[in-house]
């Protein structure tokens, strides 16, 4: 074995009484212990993990980084960071990853002759993020195509400069508004806050300061992005729409929720002060005015696929998604 060994290696007595060996390594493999790290720091479009080479080798590593894809055992081709080279461990960030989506991800080494990798690992990205208003309620987010939204309602008291926005409970009050004010459907806080957000007349959207700072009321504009991209307003409120008959009454027509949108019927408060529509509708403003007293919004109802695009008085009470600048 020893003399196997010796005839591929170049002795040197530089010492006497020590041997040092320079190898060519044509007749001894060479071996390279990779590990894939557990994958952390996970959100909805990034993730950290990383590599610990353990190697005997007679040539440099080139290259190592780790790689990873939406099938098992992913390759460099797929994508891949590069994190230097040598052995040891270290850490390799993912970013642009899709939200509520399964990666497969592993470490990788290549060396003069070979790309070795470690073992597989999955993860899952987030579904949702979340954002705070200046209340302190907490709402999740969600990433669709290039736009990040909220995927409740709106259901802040204050605007965010802290100053409170008018409560509006009775009926004649409500219809003689032409200045911001805000409501509960059927005036009960309790029963409706928390799942379906509160109801805001248009003049509340135009002073700039309903949303958390970073975020804006939705526009026209980028209304139409988002029901653009998920295949036209004519199917795509079935895919905004929440599944099932807990919240919409049936038939629901094909309310899928594909993307987290997570549409709820909070029905709306109309201009004459009086609610309709709890279970069977939802209703969402856009900002920017059509005229001095109409303004656009956009209608999903339970008896229908269709983003349907309206128009009417900026009097009425309408629930507001916000969407991130």
């Amino acid at each position: 074995m020893m003399k196997k060994y010796l005839k591929s290696c170049l002795t040197f007595l530089l010492i006497p009484g020590l041997i040092f060996l320079t190898c060519s390594c044509k007749n001894r493999p060479s071996s390279i212990v990779l590990i894939t790290t557990n994958v952390t720091d996970i959100t909805q479009t990034s993730a950290v993990t990383g590599g610990n080479i353990s190697t005997v080798n007679c040539g440099p590593l080139n290259s190592r980084g780790v790689c990873w894809g939406i099938t098992p055992d992913p390759l460099i081709e797929n994508n891949k960071t590069i994190n230097g080279n040598g052995t040891g461990s270290y850490v390799s960030t993912l970013t642009g990853l899709k939200p509520g989506t399964n990666y497969f991800v592993r470490a990788y080494v290549i060396n003069k002759t070979d790309t070795v990798y470690g073992n597989t690992v999955s993860f899952s990205t987030q579904k949702y993020g979340t954002v705070t208003d200046i209340e302190g309620n907490e709402y999740k987010t969600i990433t669709i195509g290039t736009q990040t939204w909220m995927a409740e309602n709106l259901g802040t008291t204050k605007y965010i400069d802290g100053i409170a926005i008018p409560l509006i409970s009775d009926e004649k009050a409500w219809a003689g508004l032409s200045t911001p004010g805000f409501c509960w459907y059927e005036n009960d806080e309790a029963a409706f806050k928390e799942i379906y957000g509160a109801l805001y007349n248009w003049y509340a959207i135009n002073t700039g300061k309903l949303c958390p700072t970073g975020w804006h009321a939705a526009s026209d504009a980028e209304w139409s992005v988002l029901t653009t991209y998920l295949g036209g307003e004519s199917v795509a409120g079935g895919k905004m729409k929440e599944t099932g008959v807990d919240y919409w009454v049936e038939p629901n027509v094909g309310a899928t929720n594909d993307q987290g949108f997570s549409a709820l019927p909070g029905g709306f408060r109309y201009y004459d002060g009086k609610f309709y529509d709890f279970g069977f509708s939802g209703y969402w403003w856009a900002s920017g005015e059509l005229s001095a007293s109409r303004a656009r919004f956009r209608y999903l109802s339970s008896d229908d696929s269709v983003v349907f695009r309206f128009d009417n008085l900026k009097k009425n009470g309408f629930s507001v998604r916000c969407i991130k600048d």
